[in-house]
Parts: C-alpha cells; sequence; structure tokens
C-alpha cells in the first residue's frame, strides 16, 4: 500500500521540488492533490470567484507542470485529488452555478487527466432542505455526474463521492451520500451504464465520525466500490482534521475515532488501496520547524494502519 496525503501546507507553487521531497523523506510515496485550494469554499459560499479557472486547459497545464515534473523527480503518484467545491449552492446565482458546474469541474478533469491521477473526488450537493428528500437531493447530484462521467471516462479516471455532515442550527445531521447501502446501489447502476468504475466512493473519518457512523458495517457494505480514503480525526463535535489517535472521549484514553472498526473493515473487504490521510490543516498547529516531524508521524501510522489490515 502507498502512503499518501494532501499537497496543502506543503507543497509550494513557488518550489514545487522542496515540498515532494520533504513528503518523500518523510515516508510518503503518493499525494492527495489539493486542487480545491485553488478556488476556495469559504469565496464560493460568498460568490467571490477568483479568476484561476478562466485559464484556457493549456495554460493550467503550463501552470501545472513544475508540481509534475517535481513529483516525477521524487517518485511521488498523484493518486487523487479533489475537486474544487461546493459545486452548487441554493442560494447563490445561477451564473455561479453554472460556473462551477461547467467550467470548474471540466477543467478539473483536465488538471486530473494532465497529471496522471486515477481518481477525483466530488462533494454531492447539499439540497434536502431544498428539495424535500434525500431522493431528491441526490437526482440534483446524479444529474451532475452524468454531465462529466463520459470525459471521465474518455480520461480513465475515477470519480469518487464522499460521506458529507449537515448542519442544523447548533445540530450535526447526515448529509450527503451517507447511506452506504443506497451509495453501493447508486454506484452499480451509474458504472453498469458507462461500462467501467467511472464513480467509485471516498471514505471521510472524520465526517464518519461526526454524525456516529458505524465504520465497519459502513466499509463492508460499501466493499470494492470503496476506492480512496480521507483519514483524519476529530472530537466528534467539529471537522477538525487533525491526526488520528489524538482525541480520547474519557480520561482513560479511549480514541474518539472508532479506528479498530476502520481497520477492521478495510481488512474484511481486502482494501489494497492507497492510505490517504487528510490532515493538512494540522501542520499549520505546529511550529514550522516540526512539520517534518509531523508528517513523519503521519506517515508512520500509516504505516501501522497497512500492517493492521494486512493481518
Amino acid at each position: 500500500m502507498k502512503i499518501s496525503t494532501q499537497t496543502w501546507n506543503v507543497v509550494d507553487d513557488a518550489n514545487p521540488d522542496d515540498g515532494y521531497k520533504l513528503l518523500k523523506e518523510a515516508g510518503f510515496q503518493a499525494v492527495d492533490f489539493s486542487l480545491h485550494t485553488y478556488l476556495k469554499n469559504t469565496d464560493i459560499y460568498k460568490q467571490e470567484l477568483n479568476s484561476f479557472f478562466n485559464k484556457t486547459t493549456e495554460e493550467l497545464k503550463q501552470y501545472f507542470l513544475p508540481q509534475k515534473i517535481a513529483a516525477e523527480k521524487n517518485n511521488i503518484e498523484f493518486h487523487q485529488m479533489h475537486m474544487p467545491y461546493p459545486l452548487y449552492v441554493p442560494t447563490s446565482s445561477r451564473e455561479t452555478n453554472d460556473y462551477m458546474v461547467n467550467v470548474v469541474a471540466s477543467k478539473s478533469l483536465e488538471i486530473c487527466s494532465f497529471l496522471n491521477c486515477s481518481y477525483i473526488v466530488i462533494h454531492g450537493f447539499k439540497l434536502n432542505r431544498f428539495v424535500g428528500s434525500e431522493v431528491a437531493e441526490w437526482q440534483e447530484t446524479e444529474a451532475f455526474i452524468h454531465k462529466i462521467a463520459p470525459v471521465a471516462k474518455e480520461m480513465g479516471i475515477t470519480i469518487c463521492i464522499e460521506n458529507l455532515y449537515d448542519s442544523i442550527g447548533k445540530h450535526l445531521i447526515e448529509g450527503p451520500c451517507c447511506n452506504a447501502r443506497l451509495s453501493a446501489e447508486r454506484i452499480d447502476r451509474i458504472n453498469d451504464k458507462y461500462g467501467v468504475e467511472v464513480l467509485g466512493y471516498c471514505l471521510d473519518t472524520g465526517h464518519a465520525n461526526l454524525i456516529g457512523i458505524d465504520f465497519q458495517s459502513f466499509i463492508e457494505k460499501l466493499g470494492s466500490r470503496l476506492k480512496v480514503l480521507h483519514i483524519h480525526d476529530n472530537d466528534g463535535a467539529m471537522d477538525l482534521h487533525q491526526i488520528p489517535y489524538t482525541f480520547t472521549k474519557t480520561r482513560e484514553n479511549k480514541a474518539s475515532t472508532d479506528w479498530d472498526g476502520f481497520i477492521e473493515g478495510l481488512r474484511n473487504i481486502g482494501y489494497a488501496g492507497t492510505i490517504n490521510f487528510e490532515t493538512a490543516p494540522v501542520l499549520k498547529a505546529f511550529p514550522n520547524e516540526l512539520k517534518f516531524e509531523a508528517l513523519k508521524m503521519i506517515a508512520a501510522i500509516g504505516r501501522y494502519f497497512e500492517g493492521r489490515i494486512k493481518e
């Protein structure tokens, strides 16, 4: 298994070689390319879109060419990337939503293909309260998937839906794609339509922990449809994206997240994919002088997970 983490807070566009070298020396063999940082979700919600994705496809390829060269030089694989999100905001203008769906999404696939990246993660549309049901919400997400699936198929890219959370007041609730059985059925149906695995699943451990998903059962229902992982920890109350085993429920140090269930589920489905950490925010919590040590710790946890899964 390859151990992977985000490029965010490690790789700098101005000198990507230093970042990929640091990741290699810390023990990583692959990355989750943080494409979503080029158009931030906070700006999308405010409808304050920058001009980054107005670049032509060729301009974007030239922009990311130094990243591609640096990764190859350091023997780092682009395993997955995160499409900017949210792709649709019900309270935003039609112009903003159309731009996200028709421009940002399509150019994200072009970048993914250029970097020889196999998987791209998307966020399903959070529309339940606006359309009245989870089924109607999913129909809007599926309509978007069908817009990009033919291109993804041609490029050999697998789109991955991710379990999300939502909130009402101060209460955390399930967001899109939190039903493993339904997700499995929908993935199979769409893949049957296209004749290839154009759709897969991304399990986000932090989101799952926030809403109390049973890790082992959830993973076992997904089975081989589980293609990529977003591994991070939290206290069960906020989406903190911290290092696994950081939080405990009691003074007796029982982990806040069910890592044993996570490992058991992956073992039972024969998961042999990449162990990927979505822990970029934690790197800002450490002094810069300790960034390398923090990355080494994350990579070591990845190796621990690998060993347990293969037991």
